[in-house]
């Protein structure tokens, strides 16, 4: 039986998949302000939508793997509504830039030896194609953490070393320190996911032949070496004879290198900036290193108050395709939003969000600059972390506050818990350091009840059941998006290293 539609169409969703009239609604009555006929009506259009997707099966000249680390479902939901929110509008309606995408999967997390995953082992995945141990990069399983020797019989060739042999730009984006796990795995191999600068190296690790991470990235030996490199990390760059030009405190190489300088010192082209200004003010013809703190970034809802000025992500993903756009024959860019996840590990669901929202600013802004006609561009995860969205709040309800119905007048009240008969906030994680049983909790009078002004703080941390120092990562799968050439290639469900072979296939790369 074929349903025939008697109500004109709306044109909500003829430009964006997944667009829902019911963003107009007013939030007092969001139950029943929403007419059926327009949810309807949007339902058509979206299928109508669909239905007139093309795929795009050309050769894609770029292509941005975005990669927020620890945004899961949950995270995702919540920070759509979030940002919504923020801006004062309908929260539930609302899409996250990447949400608009045509094409979206799940990806599997886990490593070779892990059900729950790290950054080092699921970026190495995505970056090699081949799934590997946790807290190695771009090494295979073969060989052990911490093998020196073992690791270097066992280099998985990396999406940039092989689009540099291929004559393509590469650059790396990212808020957490540029030699952290996910970037690092761009274009470094380490049996240790630490190994960041030589005094982290062990004294047989040295003498087997392994480098740091920070040293691999200014030694980068495919092409004319990495093109553009933007993050945090200073300190890995800088001996510890020399002072920070923010903090004043030493680097931490022992071997009185300082890194940077190299860097200037390879070509008249090749230029080192630590602050906004100076990165504003870089020519894109450059090849680009920017080092903005000593270690990462800050928080975005920390970042104004930073007294050297430091670029958002959006900021640095734009300067990073200015530079690699100017190369004919195209480029491979990775971009990260690092601190999710060390949001996420502190427990501030605010953090995490607030990073989430502006993840999601930096791939409109790398999707304006570039056309879906030859860049694709992924947006995806490496891990989950453990963010409940709970209770049964209504529409409309503070994403960050407690979980609250509306009375008879249509005031959010709210609800208590039917075990203790107190509030709860509608956003909680299974452990981390608030913990209602953490060490120095005061339970005499049963559980902690946040007050408003507790909520309200930047750094509160949410309510949690299982004391840990840090809340954990998660071992849920990730939604994968993709826009753009061989876009079509990303559905269903994939282990995490399948999207290498979608990024190798569109470029058209060959090992």
């Amino acid at each position: 039986m074929k349903l025939t539609l008697v109500l004109p169409l709306t044109a909500c969703a003829l430009g964006a998949i997944g667009c829902a009239s019911a963003g107009a609604a007013d939030e007092n009555d969001a139950g029943s302000a929403i007419s059926p006929d327009s949810w309807y009506e949007d339902g058509q259009a979206a299928l109508a939508a669909r239905k007139a997707q093309k795929s795009n099966k050309k050769h894609a000249k770029n292509v941005i793997l975005f990669i927020g680390d620890g945004m899961d479902p949950t995270t995702v939901a919540a920070a759509r509504i979030f940002d919504g929110q923020s801006r004062g509008e309908d929260g539930e309606a609302n899409l996250l830039s990447f949400e608009k995408f045509p094409n979206v999967a799940y990806s599997k997390t886990y490593t070779t030896d892990y059900q729950v995953a790290d950054s080092a082992g699921t970026a190495s995945a995505m970056l090699t194609g081949v799934k590997t141990r946790s807290g190695v990069l771009s090494i295979s399983a073969d060989a052990p953490r911490g093998d020196c020797a073992a690791a270097l019989n066992a280099v998985a060739p990396t999406l940039a070393e092989i689009a540099k042999r291929a004559g393509l730009s590469v650059g790396v984006v990212s808020t957490a320190a540029i030699t952290h796990a996910t970037p690092g795995a761009v274009y470094a191999h380490s049996p240790d996911r630490d190994w960041a600068d030589d005094s982290a190296l062990p004294e047989d690790a040295k003498e087997a032949g392994c480098k740091d991470i920070a040293q691999q990235l200014i030694d980068f030996p495919y092409g004319d070496g990495i093109d553009v490199a933007l993050g945090g990390g200073r300190r890995r760059f800088l001996p510890s004879t020399s002072a920070d030009p923010e903090t004043g405190n030493p680097g931490r190489r022992a071997d009185g290198r300082d890194l940077t300088a190299e860097w200037v010192e390879k070509s008249d082209n090749h230029r080192y900036v630590w602050n906004k200004e100076e990165l504003d003010a870089a020519p894109s013809s450059s090849k680009l290193l920017g080092l903005f703190e000593p270690s990462h970034l800050k928080l975005e809802m920390e970042r104004a108050g930073d007294k050297a000025g430091e670029p958002s992500l959006a900021d640095m993903t734009q300067k990073a395709i200015e530079v690699l756009s100017r190369n004919e024959d195209g480029y491979f860019l990775m971009v990260e939003a690092g601190r999710i996840d060390h949001a996420h590990h502190f427990g501030s669901a605010r953090g995490a969000l607030t990073e989430t929202q502006q993840y999601a600013k930096a791939v409109a802004r790398a999707r304006a600059m570039t056309s879906a006609k030859d860049t694709l561009i992924i947006v995806t995860a490496d891990h989950g972390h453990t963010l409940a969205f709970q209770g049964y709040p209504a529409k409309g309800n503070d994403i960050l506050g407690l979980a609250a119905g509306k009375n008879d007048d249509g005031v959010y009240e709210p609800m208590n818990a039917a075990g203790d008969k107190k509030p709860y906030t509608t956003l909680v994680y299974a452990n981390g350091p608030g913990s209602v049983f953490a060490n120095g909790v005061d339970l005499s009078g049963g559980r902690p009840v946040p007050t408003e002004e507790d909520l309200s703080k930047p750094r509160y941390r949410q309510q949690a059941l299982i004391p840990t120092g840090g809340e954990t990562h998660g071992g849920q799968d990730v939604p994968v998006y993709a826009s753009g050439p061989r876009a079509y290639l990303i559905s269903g469900v994939f282990e995490q290293n399948y999207i290498f072979h979608v990024i190798a296939d569109a470029l058209e790369l060959e090992e």
